[in-house]
């Protein structure tokens, strides 16, 4: 690595956002602050009678007023989402992109499910009416790499792109890989992830899962750390952010919200929650020394929240394992109790809620949660305000991926 290149640092300059709590940052953001659970019974058509039951479903998104027609009939419901919160993040950003310049532009995803619900439909047509009614799409919309190229055409950024498949964990990954191509020399990178697994042939996927939350009480469906945690909630939804190089977005006048500090990646093996203690606690390691900070630096923690008492118990572990006595006294929160867990696109759902966060100097709450059975500091009830520095992210896949990235408020040097 170049000495130029060790300069470029990452930073985050714009959020987008389509959740079940709100789409937009800020509908997202007020929402979160103020702990409101949008856990409820699913509606999607074909799924009434499933096992599944509760789950964050979006409801307040119409994606043909956002998206032009001749994309929608190419995509699937989580491609919808991921352009949308990528138009929004580039619009939060005031960027525009130079069409001189082309490459200077990356696009990255991360996806687990894919297009479940475009691939169902197709489905449907070949076994109702026969293959001659199977449209051409099909052997796009449904594929994991859908999101990053539709951003990319859409926006017309032809510098690197990618997808990251990972795990769920891949949405703090896709925003690591972001950050390198940032300081290789790439100028901006649309980064994030959607996922949209509410649909009946994807429910029926999930239903393998041990982990997921069979309730079909929505205030008991997902309780983290908690005496009486039981699996997560599924839900639908995710965020894109824009990363750029620092010393570009300050050259066009752009606030810069947070920076990229440092990433950690591990793996331990599908559902082996135990072991997840050890690959998480080191993941966390890693990120806090990229960044170049101390146990006793980190302010909050997002965390994985997975929502079984063997994984949180190894969460909370992993924490006193990686931070020391410090791991009592820091607040760790999980704001996705109250919209279910977005498999990928969780990860940077709690990423934009890390930079609100910090900008903002408030904690928010666990929803739902109120009993906490581990020695953390856990947030519930209502959000406090805090000085908040330094945010760390935590993700864990269901197949035994593990992820840390450290976040530092973007007014400090």
């Amino acid at each position: 690595m170049t000495s130029r290149q060790q300069e470029r640092r990452a930073v985050i300059t714009g959020l987008g956002v389509v959740a079940p709590n709100g789409v937009g940052a800020d509908a997202f953001w007020k929402a979160t602050r103020q702990g409101v659970s949008v856990l409820d019974r699913i509606s999607r058509e074909g799924c009434a009678d499933l096992p599944l039951r509760v789950a964050g479903q979006v409801r307040d998104f119409d994606p043909q007023a956002v998206i032009d027609s001749r994309y929608l009939v190419q995509t699937d419901r989580f491609t919808h989402y991921a352009m949308a919160a990528a138009d929004q993040a580039v619009a939060d950003a005031g960027f525009l992109a130079d069409p001189e310049h082309p490459y200077a532009v990356g696009v990255v995803t991360a996806a687990g499910s894919g297009g479940g619900e475009f691939g169902q439909g197709e489905l449907q047509q070949l076994w109702g009416k026969g293959p001659q009614f199977v449209g051409p799409y099909q052997s796009i919309a449904w594929f994991y790499a859908a999101s990053t190229g539709q951003v990319s055409i859409r926006g017309g950024y032809k510098g690197p792109c990618a997808v990251v498949a990972s795990d769920e964990a891949g949405g703090l990954d896709a925003i690591a890989h972001a950050a390198r191509s940032v300081a290789h020399g790439t100028d901006a990178v649309v980064v994030g992830a959607a996922e949209a697994p509410l649909a009946p042939y994807s429910m029926v996927c999930q239903l393998g899962y041990p982990e997921l939350s069979l309730s079909d009480r929505p205030d008991r469906a997902y309780l983290p750390f908690s005496p009486d945690a039981a699996g997560f909630a599924p839900a639908e939804g995710g965020a894109m952010l824009l990363l750029e190089d620092e010393a570009t977005a300050r050259r066009r006048g752009a606030a810069v919200r947070a920076y990229v500090a440092g990433h950690g990646a591990t793996f331990t093996g599908a559902s082996r929650w135990a072991e997840s203690r050890e690959g998480l606690a080191a993941a966390i390691r890693i990120a806090l020394d990229r960044a170049r900070i101390s146990p006793e630096e980190v302010d909050v923690v997002f965390a994985d929240a997975l929502g079984i008492p063997a994984a949180d118990r190894a969460e909370a572990l992993a924490l006193a394992d990686a931070l020391g006595p410090y791991a009592e006294r820091v607040p760790v929160t999980a704001p996705k109790s109250g919209t279910g867990r977005a498999y990928c696109g969780a990860p940077p759902l709690d990423t934009v809620a890390a930079v609100l966060a910090m900008e903002d100097g408030v904690l928010p709450p666990t929803p739902n949660v109120t009993e906490v059975a581990h020695d953390l500091a856990l947030v519930t009830g209502r959000a406090r305000p805090a000085e908040l520095h330094t945010a760390l992210v935590l993700s864990r896949g269901l197949m035994g991926s593990n992820s840390a990235l450290v976040l530092r408020r973007g007014d400090l040097d």
